[in-house]
C-alpha cells in the first residue's frame, strides 16, 4: 500500500468516527514527531499493539480485501494477576470490503455493529486440520443462540453483535448498498502477531511504499 493511500484512509476514518460521535484517545492524532517526543508512550503503545492499523491482507487491493482499525485498549498475553485481560477496537468496514476467513487460537471476541450500514458475517467451524468443516455453526447474537449452515450470511443491523469463540472461522464485509459500517470489537487480550490463523490470505500487515510523509504512524511503526 502507498503511504498516501494510508494517510487518506486515516483522514476518512477520522471523519467517519466524528460523524458517529465516536471519540478516540488524544494520542490518536499525534504525528511521528509528537511520538518521538514521547518515547515511553510510544514503547508502551507499541508493546500493547495499540493505535492505527491498516491492512490489505497482502491482497494489493484494499477496497476489495482490507480493513482499517484502531486499537483503543489492550493487555499483554500472560500478564498475570492484575494485568488487563481484555481489548477493544473500532473499525471501518466498507460495502463488500472483505476481511478474509480467519480464526483466533486464543481470543474470544464480540463483533458489534455500532452504526452505519449492515455488517455481513460468514462463519465456519474448523476441522482437525484447520480447514473448513461442513458442520452447522452455533453462535450467540446478543446472547440469543443462532444456528446456521456453514458460510450462511449472518446480517448484523446497527446495535447487534455476535460472539465468536476461538477456532471459529469468520469473514465479514459491509452489505452492498447500505454504506460504510462502524464496527466495534470487544475481546480477550489481542495479539495480531501470533493469534490469527488465515485460511488463504497472504499476510496480516501490508508492505508500504513511502510516497509521502506519514500523517500518523501505524502501531508497528511506533518508535521503540
Amino acid at each position: 500500500m502507498k503511504r498516501s493511500e494510508i494517510n487518506s484512509l486515516i483522514r476518512d476514518a477520522q471523519a467517519f468516527f466524528k460523524a458517529h460521535r465516536f471519540e478516540l484517545p488524544r494520542w490518536a492524532v499525534w504525528s511521528p514527531e509528537e511520538w518521538a517526543r514521547h518515547p515511553e508512550d510510544a514503547r508502551r503503545m507499541k508493546s500493547l499493539q495499540m493505535g492505527w492499523d491498516i491492512t490489505d491482507f497482502g491482497s494489493g487491493d484494499f477496497y476489495r480485501t482490507g480493513l482499517i482499525l484502531f486499537c483503543i485498549r489492550n493487555g499483554k498475553p500472560g500478564a498475570g494477576p492484575g494485568g488487563k485481560v481484555y481489548a477493544e477496537k473500532i473499525m471501518v468496514v466498507r460495502e463488500e470490503q472483505e476481511t478474509p476467513l480467519h480464526f483466533h487460537f486464543s481470543k474470544q471476541e464480540d463483533i458489534i455493529n455500532r452504526g452505519g450500514g449492515d455488517l455481513v458475517v460468514e462463519l465456519h467451524n474448523a476441522d482437525a486440520k484447520e480447514g473448513l468443516a461442513a458442520t452447522p455453526v452455533t453462535v450467540s447474537v446478543d446472547e440469543r443462540p443462532q444456528h446456521l449452515r456453514p458460510g450462511a450470511p449472518l446480517v448484523l443491523k446497527p446495535g447487534e453483535s455476535v460472539t465468536l469463540p476461538t477456532r471459529l472461522y469468520h469473514r465479514f464485509y459491509g452489505a452492498k448498498g447500505r454504506g460504510k459500517v462502524l464496527v466495534g470489537e470487544v475481546s480477550q487480550v489481542n495479539d495480531d502477531t501470533k493469534d490469527n490463523r488465515f485460511l488463504t490470505a497472504p499476510g496480516r500487515f501490508p508492505a508500504i511504499v513511502e510516497d509521502e510523509p506519514a500523517l500518523h504512524p501505524l502501531w508497528p511503526e511506533l518508535p521503540g
